[in-house]
């Protein structure tokens, strides 16, 4: 398999600004906080630690871009 870039699946648009990037990987992560969260309570106590630990990754990398958006677009973001 040719490890060339044009065999890329996935691609950000290069031409997005940065507060619609942000935006979307606030939401992916919120995304991503729910799931690990209703997960977590159905496994048992040592996986659920576990997926407890990826959830609280998920949730301060959350606060990171979002404190990144308000940055760069406090007005917006305060309505």
């Amino acid at each position: 398999m040719s490890n060339s870039s044009s065999s890329a699946i996935f691609t950000v648009n290069p031409h997005q600004n940065t507060e619609t990037l942000l935006v979307n990987a606030s939401e992916t992560l919120s995304s991503l906080n729910a799931l690990t969260c209703n997960l977590a309570f159905d496994l048992d106590a040592s996986q659920r630690a576990i997926m407890l630990g990826i959830q609280q990754m998920a949730e301060l990398g959350q606060l990171l871009v979002d404190r990144a958006l308000e940055q760069i677009s406090p007005a917006t973001r305060a309505l």
